[in-house]
């Protein structure tokens, strides 16, 4: 069975942005509907409503304008991969192709904090990015994977994880 090559999205991110959380690559009902996050059992979005305070149920738009007015940026690591499915143990390592972050860092400066939507985008950034960046100054955290996937955490332990590290930087960048 031939996989399909996917792509990600370009960013979500303005010249403000401060820090940029990343993925490592869409989903499957994410890249059919073109949007982050669009798995409705992907905790992101209503975890961020409560860093950021949006309504979670508010339209795709004015869920990304609350993250660029929170001056959050979003993205994925990995530019394109081969993977059946949606889980990121099943995409093939001989397929990955990293976005071009030196760009990215260049044209957002004000980024000091990057943050890890799980494991897997944390050790595709190290293989495949840090290497090329290693002269930008910012800190990186790995937070637990919003997926569904990912159960061994509650979303209340989700949630509290990901309200530690983002919100005293929300707190900072404003």
């Amino acid at each position: 069975m031939t996989k399909p090559l996917l792509f990600c999205f370009d960013p979500i991110a303005d010249l403000n942005a401060e820090l940029l959380i990343l993925g490592s690559m869409p989903g499957q009902e994410s890249l059919t509907a073109n949007q982050y996050y669009a798995n409705r059992r992907n905790a992101f979005w209503k975890v961020m409503a409560e860093i950021v305070k949006f309504d979670p149920g508010a339209s795709y738009e004015i869920r990304l304008q609350a993250l660029k007015t929170g001056r959050i940026a979003l993205w994925d690591v990995l530019q394109s991969c081969t993977r059946v499915g949606s889980l990121d143990a099943r995409i093939d390592a001989n397929s990955i192709s990293a976005n071009d972050f030196q760009s990215f860092f260049r044209r957002h400066e004000n980024i000091r904090a990057v943050f890890f939507n799980g494991a897997k985008a944390e050790s595709a950034y190290r293989q495949h990015v840090l290497p090329t960046v290693s002269s930008v100054a910012v800190s990186y955290i790995r937070l637990p994977s919003t997926s569904p996937a990912h159960a061994s955490l509650s979303y209340e332990q989700k949630l509290q994880l990901w309200q530690a590290a983002l919100r005293p930087e929300c707190s900072a960048a404003r």
